[in-house]
């Protein structure tokens, strides 16, 4: 006789899914400011170079091509906030205002090589700048000139002595509460910035006359 097959072994039940436990919900890191859009339509310093500056400037200088006119190529904001070693608070309160300020997202930038004197370490973050072209450019020289520049205490015009030699002009500011964006009330620590205007001038005079009828408030 044959014998009786063994039954197979049951199956285990199966067991109910498990949903994973909750994980806590932690803050979003706090992210650096957006960049404003850039303005739309024609900005008004702009329209006042293409259709007056331009040709005051030929006049002046007996261009014979447009092309030969100086124009600006860009516009740097520097804020250095060696302060920033000690207390991080501040470079990110001055990474703030610089982008309240400009519209644009500041580059934060750091120390090329290690001082100890000064307990700076290389690659240490010291300080923000901006760059701005286009029509961004002209809007805030616009505002620099017409808005901010007439808020400082006693002012009688920018010093005409501060170009390069090659057409570029660098402005110094003791503190950032000339410009109207900047609340007293929020601001950390008041530090200064250096306004560099790049310039295709390839002369003083010619950078200086351009800034000039750009309205830039020269002292007399």
């Amino acid at each position: 006789m044959a014998k009786p097959q063994p039954k197979p072994a049951a199956k285990p039940a199966p067991q109910p899914a498990t949903k994973p436990a909750p994980q806590p919900a932690t803050k979003p890191a706090s992210m650096p400011p957006k960049a404003a859009p850039e303005p739309r339509g024609p900005v008004r310093l702009q329209e006042h170079y293409h259709k007056t500056v331009v040709s005051s400037l030929m006049k002046e200088f007996s261009y014979t091509n447009r092309m030969q006119v100086p124009r600006l190529e860009c516009i740097v904001l520097n804020v250095g906030m060696g302060e920033a070693t000690q207390n991080a608070k501040l470079l990110d309160s001055a990474v703030k205002e610089l982008a309240t300020i400009t519209g644009q997202r500041p580059v934060v930038t750091r120390a090329r090589k290690a001082i100890a004197n000064f307990k700076l370490r290389k690659g240490l973050a010291i300080g923000a700048k901006v760059t701005l072209r286009g029509k961004r450019m002209y809007e805030f020289l616009d505002r620099l000139v017409t808005v901010a520049l007439p808020r400082i205490r006693d002012f009688k015009g920018v010093s005409p002595k501060s170009f390069d030699g090659r057409g570029n002009y660098t402005l110094g500011l003791k503190e950032q509460l000339i410009f109207p964006e900047i609340k007293y009330d929020t601001v950390e620590a008041i530090h200064g910035m250096d306004i560099t205007i790049v310039t295709t001038a390839n002369t003083n005079d010619e950078g200086k006359a351009l800034l000039k009828n750009l309205g830039m408030p020269f002292r007399t």
